[in-house]
C-alpha cells in the first residue's frame, strides 16, 4: 500500500479530483458551523457572549495537537521506509498547523481575559501548548535551514519524533497538575459534559476544521510537487542549453576560421 502511494504521479491525478470537492465540503461546513456557532448556539449563563470564542478555539487546539500527530507519523514514514510522499506532507502540514496553533493561544489569550482576568498564565496547559507552537516552528526552521533537502528533512523528523512526547502533557495537564484550564469536557470517559445545543455546532466546527486542514495539505503538497518538478526541469535544461551554446560558439569559431 505503502509503495502505490508514493508514485507522485498518481498523487498529482488523485489529489487534483479531490481537492475541488474537498475545498467546497470545506466551505460548506465551515458556513454551517459558523451560522450555528455565532447565530444560534445560546450564551452561556455565567460567561455570555464570550463563550462563542470557544467554537474557534476549541478546533484551533484539536487541530494543533492532531496535525503535529500527523506530522510526527508521517516523519517516521519517511525516516524507516523512505516514502517519497511523506517528508513532503510532513513539511506542508508543519505551517498549517503551526498557524492552528498560533489561533489557538490568541483565542485562548481572547477567551481568559474575561474568565480569568489575565491574557496569559503560566500553567500546564497553556505553557505545553506554547511549547507545541515553538516545536511546529523548530521544524519548519530545520527543514528549511539545510542546502540539501534530504539532511532537512531528517533533522526535522528527529524533532518532530522527540516532540511527541509533548502531546501527552498537553492532554493530561489539566489532570496531572492544578490549572486555571478546566479539564475535558468533549473527548472524556463519561462523555460531553456540554450541553446539545453548544455541542453540535462545536463538533461541526471541529470537522469543518479537520477538512480546512485535508484541503491544506493537499494543496501544499501539490504546489511542494510542482516546485521540485519546475528545479529538477532546470536542471535537466542547464547542461542542454550550455551545450547549444557550446555549440553555436564552435560554428561561429568555424566560419570565421573559414
Amino acid at each position: 500500500m505503502l509503495n502505490a502511494l508514493a508514485n507522485p504521479a498518481r498523487f498529482m491525478r488523485i489529489s487534483g479530483g479531490v481537492v475541488p470537492w474537498l475545498g467546497a465540503a470545506t466551505a460548506l461546513t465551515l458556513a454551517v458551523g459558523l451560522c450555528l456557532s455565532l447565530f444560534v448556539a445560546p450564551a452561556d449563563y455565567q460567561q455570555g457572549e464570550s463563550v462563542r470564542i470557544m467554537f474557534i478555539h476549541v478546533p484551533s487546539a484539536w487541530m494543533a495537537t492532531s496535525v503535529y500527530l500527523f506530522v510526527a507519523v508521517a516523519s517516521a514514514v519517511a525516516l524507516v521506509w523512505r516514502h517519497p510522499l511523506a517528508a513532503v506532507a510532513a513539511a506542508a502540514a508543519a505551517p498549517v498547523g503551526a498557524a492552528f496553533t498560533l489561533v489557538c493561544l490568541v483565542t485562548g489569550s481572547l477567551w481568559g481575559k474575561p474568565m480569568w482576568g489575565t491574557w496569559w498564565v503560566w500553567d500546564a496547559r497553556l505553557t505545553s501548548v506554547l511549547v507545541l507552537f515553538f516545536l511546529y516552528l523548530g521544524y519548519i526552521a530545520l527543514v528549511n535551514g539545510f542546502e540539501s533537502a534530504e539532511r532537512g528533512e531528517r533533522a526535522g523528523a528527529v524533532l518532530a519524533l522527540v516532540g511527541v512526547v509533548n502531546l501527552p502533557i498537553i492532554k493530561f495537564s489539566v489532570d496531572w497538575w492544578n490549572t486555571l484550564h478546566q479539564p475535558a469536557s468533549i473527548f472524556r470517559a463519561g462523555g460531553p459534559t456540554i450541553d446539545r445545543s453548544m455541542l453540535v455546532p462545536l463538533l461541526i466546527m471541529i470537522v469543518a476544521f479537520t477538512l480546512l486542514f485535508g484541503w491544506l495539505l493537499l494543496v501544499r503538497m501539490r504546489t511542494a510537487l510542482n516546485e521540485r518538478k519546475a528545479r529538477a526541469l532546470q536542471l535537466y535544461a542547464a547542461p542542454a542549453r550550455r551545450g547549444a551554446a557550446d555549440a553555436r560558439a564552435a560554428g561561429s569559431a568555424v566560419g570565421d576560421a573559414a
